[in-house]
Order: C-alpha cells, then sequence, then structure tokens
C-alpha cells in the first residue's frame, strides 16, 4: 500500500512537472477535457437549475388541476381549423359545474386578457399582466401573499374594484416606506382599492412573473366588456379532490359539458380537458431530451479531450525512456511502469476537469446574479465531472502506459544515450 502512495506521489510531481516544464503543450492537451466537463456540467447545471424553478413555480400547484377551455396545451389530432371554431367555455358552464360536478375540491372561472398600464398618482407600470378571476383561484393557484389578503366571494360576486397586485408593481407605483394596502390604482378607466400585495416570486419559467401581475374579481371585467369580446379568453380552472379516479372525474366532466351544450352522440368535443401533470409530463420530457442533447455535444468535447492527453503521455513515454530503462533495470515491475504513467495520466484529466468544473462554477454565480435566477451546481454534478475526467485519463492513458511498461531496460537506456 505504501508503495502505491509514493508512486501516487512521484506520478503527481511528474504531472506538475509536465505541467511547469511544457506549459503551452500541456495547456493544449488539457484543453480538449477542461472544455468537454465544461460543457457536459454546465448543461447538466442549467437543465437541473430550469427543472428546479420548474418544480418550484408549479409547487403550489395540485398535477390534477384541470383546465378547461377551448384550447389544447399539447398536440391535438383536431385540426387547426376545426379548434378555432369552438367556442368559448362560459361563465353560465362554470356555474353549472360548479352546482353538479361531484369530487371538486375547488372551481374558479378564469379569464386570459390583455396586458394593461396601472397608475397611482403621478407613477405608472406598463404592460402588466391582469388576471380577473373568481375567489377560488387563490386556492387553486397558490398565490402567497405578502401583505393584506385576496379578495372573498362577496367581492368577486359583485365585481368590486379591488385588486391584488405583485411585488414589482407595488414597488414600481409606491416609495418603499409607503402601504400600498387601502391605496387606490387606476385600470381600464377604474378605481380599484389595493387589498393585497404577493410575495416576490422573480424569474418564471413560463412567461411573466406574478411580480408584474395584478389579480381582479372576474365579474368586474365580463360587467365592463361581456363574455365575447375578442381580447378575452375564458377558462375553468377545476382542483379535484385528493384521490380521485381522475379518468372518471374526466369522464364526468365530458358529459355534463356535452349535455350542457346540447352535443349529439356523432358530435366531438368542441372544448379540451388539459389536465396539469400531462404538461408536466411534457416539460419532464423536454428536459430529458436537453440533458441527451448536451452529452452528445459535450461528448464531442471530451474524445478530442482524450486524444490531447493520449498525446501528452506518448510524448512524456518518450522524453522518460531512459529513465524508464533505469527504473527497470534496478528491479522496478511493469506494472510498477504502468501505473506510474496511468496515475500520471488521470491527474492531468482530472485537472482540466477541475480547471472546467471552476469556470462552470463562477459563471454560475455570475448568471445568478445578474438575471435573478438560482443556477445550481449540484455536489452530485461535480463528483460526475472530477469522475468523467478521472475515467477520461484513465482511458487515454492505458495505451502509453503499457508501451511504457513493456519497454526493453536495456534498450530504454541505449536509446537515451
Amino acid at each position: 500500500m505504501l508503495l502505491y502512495l509514493r508512486l501516487l506521489k512521484e506520478s503527481f510531481n511528474f504531472a506538475m512537472n509536465a505541467l511547469r516544464n511544457n506549459k503551452l503543450r500541456t495547456f493544449l492537451s488539457l484543453l480538449g477535457v477542461t472544455i468537454g466537463i465544461f460543457s457536459i456540467i454546465a448543461v447538466l447545471a442549467a437543465v437541473d437549475s430550469l427543472d428546479q424553478k420548474i418544480k418550484s413555480d408549479l409547487g403550489d400547484l395540485d398535477k390534477n388541476t384541470v383546465y378547461l377551455l377551448k384550447f389544447s396545451f399539447g398536440p391535438s389530432d383536431v385540426p387547426r381549423w376545426k379548434r378555432e371554431q369552438f367556442p368559448n367555455v362560459t361563465y353560465d358552464e362554470y356555474d353549472y359545474l360548479k352546482k353538479s360536478l361531484n369530487g371538486v375540491d375547488k372551481m374558479a372561472f378564469n379569464l386570459f386578457t390583455r396586458n394593461e398600464n396601472i397608475k397611482f398618482e403621478n407613477q405608472t407600470v406598463s404592460d402588466v399582466r391582469v388576471t380577473p378571476t373568481t375567489d377560488e383561484f387563490d386556492g387553486i393557484d397558490g398565490i402567497k401573499i405578502e401583505q393584506g389578503r385576496f379578495f372573498n366571494e362577496a367581492e368577486s360576486n359583485a365585481g368590486t374594484g379591488v385588486v391584488i397586485i405583485g411585488y414589482e408593481v407595488a414597488k414600481g407605483l409606491f416609495d418603499s416606506n409607503e402601504q400600498a394596502i387601502g391605496k387606490k390604482v387606476r385600470m381600464y378607466g377604474q378605481r380599484f382599492t389595493v387589498i393585497g400585495v404577493t410575495q416576490k416570486q422573480g424569474f418564471s419559467t413560463f412567461g411573466d412573473s406574478r411580480d408584474n401581475a395584478v389579480f381582479i374579481p372576474m365579474n368586474f371585467i365580463r360587467r365592463l366588456y361581456g363574455e365575447t369580446n375578442d381580447m378575452i379568453t375564458p377558462a375553468i380552472l377545476i382542483k379535484p379532490q385528493k384521490g380521485i379516479d381522475m379518468e372518471a372525474f374526466k369522464g364526468e366532466i365530458t358529459q355534463k359539458l356535452r349535455n350542457y351544450r346540447g352535443l349529439k352522440a356523432s358530435d366531438e368535443d368542441n372544448f379540451f380537458i388539459n389536465v396539469l401533470s400531462g404538461f408536466t409530463d411534457m416539460i419532464d420530457g423536454i428536459v430529458g431530451q436537453m440533458n441527451v442533447v448536451g452529452w452528445i455535444i459535450s461528448g464531442f468535447s471530451l474524445l478530442v479531450g482524450g486524444f490531447g492527453i493520449a498525446n501528452i503521455m506518448f510524448v512524456s513515454v518518450k522524453e522518460r525512456t531512459n529513465l524508464i530503462g533505469i527504473q527497470k533495470s534496478l528491479g522496478a515491475k511493469n506494472r510498477f511502469i504502468l501505473f506510474q504513467f496511468l496515475f500520471e495520466a488521470v491527474i492531468l484529466s482530472v485537472i482540466g476537469g477541475i480547471i472546467g468544473l471552476v469556470l462552470v462554477w463562477l459563471i454560475a454565480m455570475v448568471l445568478s446574479k445578474a438575471l435573478d435566477f438560482e443556477f445550481v451546481l449540484s455536489f452530485g454534478n461535480m463528483m460526475l465531472g472530477a469522475g468523467l475526467a478521472g475515467i477520461i485519463g484513465l482511458i487515454s492513458g492505458i495505451v502509453p502506459a503499457v508501451s511504457a511498461s513493456k519497454l526493453d531496460p536495456v534498450e530504454a537506456i541505449r536509446s537515451g544515450m
């Protein structure tokens, strides 16, 4: 054991000498490993960070949440021209399903509409995402309120002029020490009383963040524009009870809405039941594909890096042929010579890998601060990078190490004279 520890130490010294004595050659040889490890770990870190952010954004949503509307969240067999003729879901349909559908925990009627400007005195925040909805939306979407509250059922039904504003909207309208609750803001030429401010969310993977959004009672917009306005797309959000059979639940929604719309048995459904779990499965598939593509691209860099390590090891064997002959003439066994060069190759490769990991860590730190998005470089990915670098060194160094171990001591000493 002590022999191999000494051998490892000597191999490390040889590797360091190679770095000191042939800086440019060694740098160019290690560059491939550095780029390869950097590429793989950067892709894995970016994908892990994106995956973590998606799970965080969807963390408060039940994966069985149903979005019932005229559009499909994913690919559909229904031709586009036919989908465009589908009617929007209506408030009456929402009211009917809320009263008759079994197994419902919460149900909300939501309107997707255009962005608006919001004003307070001389301050204006532009392009704010407006979400008109009913009171139970809070229990479905899991909005985190930092100050105040969400609107209640009475305010929702009456279409009262109240509003919950996002963190960035509040920051843009009011001074840092100014209380937002109770203030009167203007949208749609109307006054709204601020009753809540959401917690800071930061960057969102699904478009605009809640930080730049406001929530108002849906009946306010219905009263102002009606339900047939082109700038409004209604949707019914349904959160089922825990442990429910989703296929049976979707079947009941389909049956009741078909009956309400008077569709015949031969008629196709003119609506889509989008379940959030299907969307998250699609996201998981995309994340998996990104990982595969990253591995393929980075694999070419690692291949180049492997050739670079093999090249420097062949040169190292040639330069130390005389020394190898002396070692063997003094009784050094073949495996001693083999491990000496093999350890050196692994050490050089790991050095290149560590440089790649440090670069990923530095870039992740800079981007996390610049983009308000947390890039995660996990311990597992760091160990994976170091392990891959070691494997590349092992594979690249095996042939030069074997060739060194098989040298004839007499010929090796003579060649160095």
